[in-house]
């Protein structure tokens, strides 16, 4: 597949294919994994918010990439993966659906929440909470579980410190899951034979309008979420979700449009002349954002107010318009299939699971090395980004490893 149809109108005699591997889709799917990386690599040296590592210099272009990378990146991330969502579940059957999602998802969610999670805040709590050092076994029980007291000076972001960290995308997609098997059981179960029947269509794939109208919308619900829940806010839902709400229109419209694309045959017949119109407004849009600073006083992060009813508004215009774009760039461009992109791709999803580790540990041994922000950053990225698929490809080659990574 390399090219879309010109042509909106669906042909009769045209039924739509089952998305199996698509090259390009997991060519995507690599380069987001690398951004992720890059992303994380930058956020003592950019962003304001929370991170590991402290008191670290900071520059603003680094924190405009900060906020273009989360205007989009996170929702084409729930896109690609929503993609095979439903053919998986037709194929296999609701029950083995989320039975094989409980084992690929489920067990690294775990695993990293009792692993990972717990070693990143524990060198977080002796760098810098400034409390009586305590042993790994301890903190694990009496603070990261919260079975001990809560210090009188406890400086957050949270207590306990028990928390999914980057992970929260995994348990995310794990609840979309969930609640996709529901919804179908409960239209099978409405709909009767009449459901049972129905087999995915070929529909006109969106156009201009369609996206303009999802822009909108995403903006009008990312502005009234934003005015209770800022940005870079994340709660527990039923005390056991961690979810960031500032963004959750943006997430499950996107996961939502995955899911519709896979049975509406939208990879294969979406106009690449739209996509490139909407690349390019992405393109221009990041362009002026770099230009003004994602930290300008015209922009904020929630609450009834212009920048932040502007910063919805531009927020949502680049997430559109950025996910259109790169879903048609490499639908079109970049489909190569070799050894080494088989290799990547095999091993992206392990490498979103343990790259952070890797990420802080760069970060630390640079912390006091007086370098320029973008120095910094620039060697975390060169380092994390090899280090992080190379350990992904031997942790995959274990006993039982691939199941789930």
């Amino acid at each position: 597949m390399h090219t879309a149809s010109g042509s909106d109108a669906p042909s009769q005699q045209s039924t739509p294919r089952s998305p199996t591997r698509l090259d390009w889709l997991d060519n995507l799917r690599v380069a987001l994994t690398v951004l992720v990386v890059i992303h994380h690599a930058a956020q003592p040296y950019g962003p304001a918010d929370w991170w590991y590592v402290e008191d670290q210099p900071r520059t603003g272009p680094l924190a405009t990439l900060s906020a273009l990378d989360g205007s989009f990146f996170m929702s084409l991330f729930f896109f690609a993966s929503a993609v095979f969502v439903p053919v998986s579940c037709r194929r296999r059957g609701g029950r083995a659906f989320l039975k094989g999602r409980l084992l690929r998802l489920g067990i690294p969610l775990t695993v990293g929440a009792l692993t990972i999670v717990p070693g990143l805040m524990y060198a977080y709590y002796v760098h810098y909470r400034g409390l009586p050092s305590i042993a790994f076994p301890r903190y694990f029980t009496d603070v990261y579980l919260g079975l001990g007291d809560e210090p009188a000076d406890w400086s957050g972001p949270s207590w306990p410190d028990l928390q999914f960290g980057h992970l929260w995308f995994i348990q995310n997609l794990l609840a979309y899951s969930l609640l996709y098997v529901l919804c179908r059981w409960l239209a099978r179960l409405l709909a009767g034979d009449r459901e049972r029947a129905r087999s995915p269509r070929a529909e006109a794939a969106p156009g201009h309008r369609h996206l303009l109208l999802l822009a909108t919308v995403i903006a009008v619900a990312s502005f009234l979420i934003r005015l209770a829940y800022p940005l870079d806010e994340w709660v527990p839902f039923l005390d056991i979700l961690q979810v960031e709400p500032a963004r959750f229109p943006q997430y499950a419209a996107f996961f939502t449009l995955g899911v519709l694309a896979s049975r509406r045959d939208w990879l294969e017949r979406f106009d690449a002349r739209v996509g490139w119109v909407w690349l390019a407004g992405g393109a221009a849009g990041a362009a002026a954002l770099f230009a003004v600073g994602a930290d300008a006083d015209c922009f904020g992060p929630g609450g009834l107010d212009t920048p932040s009813a502007l910063w919805a508004a531009y927020d949502s215009a680049l997430c559109v318009s950025l996910c259109v774009g790169f879903l048609a760039l490499f639908r079109e461009a970049v489909t190569r299939r070799g050894r080494l992109q088989k290799e990547l791709a095999a091993g992206a999803y392990a490498v979103y699971v343990i790259h952070l580790p890797l990420v802080v540990t760069a970060q630390y041994f640079l912390a006091d090395r007086a370098l320029p922000p973008v120095t910094a950053w620039l060697i975390v990225s060169g380092l994390a980004v090899p280090a992080s698929f190379l350990l992904a490809a031997g942790l995959r080659r274990l006993p039982g490893a691939r199941r789930v990574l």
